[in-house]
């Protein structure tokens, strides 16, 4: 996606919101596929220091502090440019307040000497309510004040800001940084000035930074209700609900009613199963078309079980790369997640909402929300008749989860053990989604938007390789129960409730 590393160079006093914007735009970078990696001078700070004793350490006027604060942004240089040289790293985010000119210009010199771009992103805001806010739900549980009081804590914190104040020199838009590339975000997104924009990963950020908005909500995420084919076992098409899906959407209809959420938006995809679900909800819906689940290509109304049974090496090789792995006539979960992205743009700009959606789809913005790794990402758990409440918080965000107990088959295909890795044709992971590898006579089946549409056209037997797609895989019922889990191992930032 981009040619040469970038740092990205927050600015901005304490309790600005530098750190949410530096973890925030890491996620969504790292969601896109650009590798990201923020280097918080804070930590390096605090690994020094030990110990943080008050806002003393801060004056512009302590000698000794000012040699170890310049000597912790040395280091974290350095790190940056391991990570950026030789870790495979693409961007560096260098969270830190960076208040002087003398710092920036530090930074510039060392990006020139590595050939690095730079682009800096600084927060600027003067209402008070939001940084005391700030300081409340995010200062207060700081490394630096282990077991001190709120008052004090706020106290501290503000002399703190004070100190640096004394040093600030902000982005200056009209001479001393005019060639400069940056973006300044004002008061919490309500104003923006964009400056020299040098290329698309740069636009890419600015679009991102100009779209997430900090506001209270909640997104409900959800899969329709069982399908037809899902008891059937059959992957993708455009089938109805079953008998228990429709139990559901009726059940999904009271557990909305209860939730009492002022202006609940429901978006769908535009396939049968996920609109009969919305319908039950006696609610507008809106339709997104790219929502519906993954493209299987030729594999398309092909059950799980026989596709693993006569084309193996499709298999395999899905196995050994879930997240590249792209069916003959297809998609994979890479190109799923660069369609998903104006829905997370969205989410992002939205109050609450509800989605309902399919397997791959839903795994897809989990992985978003939860800093997901795309090694993980295909092996979400997200079963049928389950409800997902994302609620964002300061730097991350709170899951709950609904099970609304109405029975429905399980979809989940757990990863597979390690084993050696087999010889696959380099090719057949790189596959052109309309150049299928395995023979010429492969039939790219269209996909079912209505009952109108015909029938598919049979696949022919001389396919060498196919494999299934995540959202609608089918496998074995377990005979003991599973207890509801969404995610195969948790993050500090993700709870769960039932």
């Amino acid at each position: 996606m981009t040619n040469s590393s970038t740092m990205i160079v927050m600015i901005g006093l304490p309790a600005r919101g530098k750190t949410y914007i530096s973890k925030k735009l890491t996620r969504y970078l790292n969601w896109i596929g650009v590798p990201t990696k923020v280097f918080n001078l804070g930590e390096y700070r605090r690994e020094a220091v030990q110990s943080y004793k008050s806002y003393d350490f801060f004056r512009h006027d302590n000698e000794e502090a000012m040699k170890i604060r310049k000597q912790c942004a040395l280091v974290a240089l350095q790190d940056v440019r391991t990570y950026l040289n030789d870790e495979s790293g693409q961007i560096a985010v260098f969270d830190a307040t960076n208040t002087t000119r003398e710092r920036r210009d530090l930074i510039l010199s060392f990006a020139q000497d590595n050939a690095y771009k730079v682009f800096f992103v600084e927060s600027i805001c003067d209402d008070p309510d939001v940084i005391a806010e700030n300081i409340m739900d995010v200062k207060v549980s700081s490394p630096d004040y282990p077991e001190r009081d709120r008052e004090s804590v706020m106290e501290d914190f503000l002399k703190r800001i004070e100190c640096y104040k004394v040093m600030y020199q902000p982005l200056d838009p009209d001479k001393h940084d005019k060639a400069r590339s940056f973006i300044q975000v004002i008061n919490v997104g309500q104003r923006f000035l964009v400056n020299h924009v040098q290329d698309y990963i740069q636009s890419k950020i600015v679009y991102y930074l100009m779209n997430i908005h900090v506001h209270t909500h909640s997104i409900y995420l959800c899969r329709h209700g069982e399908s037809e084919y899902n008891v059937e076992g059959l992957i993708g098409g455009d089938s109805g609900l079953s008998a228990r899906g429709k139990e559901f959407a009726r059940v999904l209809r009271t557990f909305v009613e209860d939730q009492r959420l002022a202006g609940l938006k429901v978006w769908t995809s535009q396939l049968k199963r996920s609109i009969q679900t919305a319908e039950a909800l006696g609610v507008p819906y809106e339709q997104w078309k790219i929502l519906n689940e993954i493209d299987a290509g030729v594999c398309e109304e092909i059950s799980y079980e026989k596709i693993k049974r006569d084309y193996p090496d499709e298999y395999t090789s899905r196995d050994q790369d879930k997240y590249h792995y792209r069916y003959p006539g297809g998609e994979s979960y890479q190109d799923l997640v660069q369609r998903l992205e104006p829905v997370i743009m969205e989410l992002e700009r939205q109050g609450n909402v509800l989605v309902i959606c399919h397997q791959a789809v839903m795994r897809c913005l989990l992985a978003y929300f939860l800093d997901k790794s795309a090694d993980d990402l295909p092996y979400l758990k997200c079963p049928l008749h389950v409800v997902l409440k994302l609620t964002p918080v300061a730097y991350g965000c709170k899951v709950d989860m609904f099970d609304l107990k109405v029975e429905a088959v399980n979809t989940h295909r757990n990863r597979p053990l390690s084993k050696p890795r087999q010889e696959v044709p380099p090719a057949l992971l790189r596959r052109n989604s309309f150049t299928p590898l395995s023979s010429q006579d492969q039939v790219k089946r269209p996909r079912l938007f209505s009952m109108g549409n015909p029938p598919w056209i049979p696949l022919p037997p001389s396919l060498a390789s196919t494999e299934v797609p995540e959202a609608q895989e089918q496998e074995e019922l377990n005979d003991d129960q599973e207890e509801l889990n969404c995610f195969s191992s948790g993050d500090p930032d993700d709870s769960f409730t039932k």
